[in-house]
């Protein structure tokens, strides 16, 4: 019983020390370099964004919830009319299309970030 009730404290304790040790670490770099009359424009990724990360989350959330809805519906038609094994054909047809759905929405964002 013991051990259950430690892992997860034990997880989130890892994961917030990875992350302050990274701020920490990139702070005190920053400061280093800005001491010694370094340039502030070394901290800005050399391009810039022109469409927001939310709207890129937005459509790849959507390609692959619609791929995922695809594939049940096409797992369902496999399943009844060719008379398949249902347990190869709906998951099957779910990871396919949910991949279909990701590789439309890696060449949309592409074509948005032109």
């Amino acid at each position: 019983m013991g051990s259950e009730v430690i892992i997860l404290p034990v997880i989130f304790g890892v994961i917030f020390a990875i992350a302050y040790l990274y701020f920490s670490t990139r702070n005190k770099e920053r400061l280093a370099l800005i001491e010694k009359g370094a340039d502030a424009s070394i901290f800005v990724n050399g391009k810039t964004r022109t469409v927001p990360i939310w709207k890129i989350i937005i459509l790849n959330l959507a390609l692959l919830l619609m791929g995922i809805g695809a594939g049940i519906v096409i797992g369902g038609l496999l399943w009844k009319k060719a008379s398949l094994d249902a347990d190869i054909t709906m998951p099957g047809a779910i990871f396919l299309m949910a991949g279909t759905g990701l590789l439309i929405g890696f060449f949309m964002t592409k074509n948005l970030e032109k």
